[in-house]
């Protein structure tokens, strides 16, 4: 899975974010997926009867790693980085990699370093303060695939964190609508 996280990974962090084309996007299939203000994790599993969690690294980056606009979003400070892959009935379809500022994981919130193969979304939308902002979208080539991406802030309890997901190849987001 190393080649994988290597190639997959690194698409996301070399991605050229951009401010999504709200009113061309949010009448398309795609645009839905794109857009999704609550949780992806809640829309993965409406498409597939079992979603499993693959952690492919976590550790903790300085802020100096951080590029400017993740530290626009999150705060001049370290992070943990999570990342990992969702897949539906045994398919990878997002490869998602979150910074979470060290001062979000405190009180309440110290539990998200430990989540292991419990989805992000499964753990901040429960709550009922959560929310999602700063919406972005990117097209980043992978073996010469076209593959979609986002990146978007989550808040729970105001605290941040910064969710990059990369949407695979068999991901539901490019099924044609039935």
């Amino acid at each position: 899975m190393s080649d994988f996280k290597q190639l997959h990974v690194s698409a996301l962090m070399g991605a050229n974010w951009e401010a999504p084309d709200w009113q061309q996007l949010e009448t398309t299939r795609k645009g839905e997926w794109l857009l999704e203000a609550h949780s992806m994790t809640e829309r993965l599993q409406a498409c597939c009867a079992t979603l499993d969690v693959e952690v492919l690294g976590l550790h903790q980056c300085d802020m100096e790693t951080l590029t400017s606009s993740e530290r626009e979003l999150l705060g001049h400070e370290g992070c943990l980085v999570r990342e990992v892959v969702l897949s539906g009935d045994n398919m990878p379809w997002l490869c998602a990699r979150t910074l979470v500022p060290m001062s979000t994981l405190t009180e309440k919130e110290e539990d998200i370093a430990q989540l292991g193969a419990v989805p992000l979304g499964q753990r901040v939308f429960t709550q009922a303060n959560a929310r999602r902002d700063a919406i972005e979208v990117a097209t980043v080539i992978v073996k010469g695939q076209a593959l979609l991406a986002r990146r978007s802030r989550l808040w729970v309890n105001n605290k941040p964190m910064l969710v990059s997901e990369l949407f695979l190849p068999h991901a539901p987001i490019y099924q044609e609508e039935g």
